[in-house]
């Protein structure tokens, strides 16, 4: 399957996930002054039905914050930041915002920028590239734009590669995931990347 990585791929890109969500959680807790605790990320192959279903389907109290991005040499993909809404309502204490200082929407966006560029920034300096980022957009699964949403990404795919990436800011009692899709399209500039590197070990 052209999609597919090799053990050797899969461990090379595991290492640079490694590496960026360090960072990403690293700033997040010094932001936060707070420990956040990771969990090994998940990596896959996922269908857009599957996907779409995963998130809009048995849970009906999520918000998800969602960010397209893209750089060069066709790498490009989308960021989605899923969050509870029992953990959401901890934003503005995680943030240190007095009441009414800004609307949840505000403190999602927030919060999730942080981890999202700084994720990205870094997993991009890793393979020479630099990334892009389209205006991020809060979606809750009370809303019927949801599933529309997810149809309708920055790109169109069948099966993109998942990322799912699990941060837990423990003196809170918060979590979030980070989920990156990357589609069937740019699977293939990744590997092209990966194995660029894997070369020059």
């Amino acid at each position: 399957m052209p999609f597919s990585l090799d053990e050797d791929q899969l461990d090379c890109l595991q290492e640079l996930i490694n590496v960026a969500m360090g960072q990403a959680s690293d700033q997040l807790a010094r932001y936060l002054d707070t420990f956040v605790f990771l969990k090994v990320p998940n990596i896959e192959l996922v269908k857009a039905e599957e996907f779409s279903k995963s998130l809009t389907g048995d849970n009906q109290s999520t918000a998800v914050v969602s960010q397209g991005f893209f750089g060069y040499e066709g790498i490009r993909g989308e960021a989605l930041l899923v969050y509870q809404h029992k953990d959401s309502d901890h934003i503005a204490d995680l943030l240190g915002y007095d009441p009414d200082e800004l609307s949840d929407e505000e403190q999602l966006i927030d919060i999730s920028s942080i981890l999202t560029t700084t994720f990205l920034n870094v997993f991009a300096r890793q393979i020479d590239n630099q990334l892009s980022y389209n205006a991020p957009k809060l979606l809750t699964s009370e809303q019927d734009s949801m599933s529309e949403y997810l149809d309708h990404l920055s790109f169109s795919w069948d099966i993109a590669l998942k990322v799912n990436i699990t941060y837990q800011v423990t003196d809170y009692s918060f979590n979030c995931d980070m989920i990156l899709l990357i589609p069937e399209s740019a699977i293939i500039d990744i590997k092209t990347v990966i194995n660029r590197i894997l070369e020059a070990l």
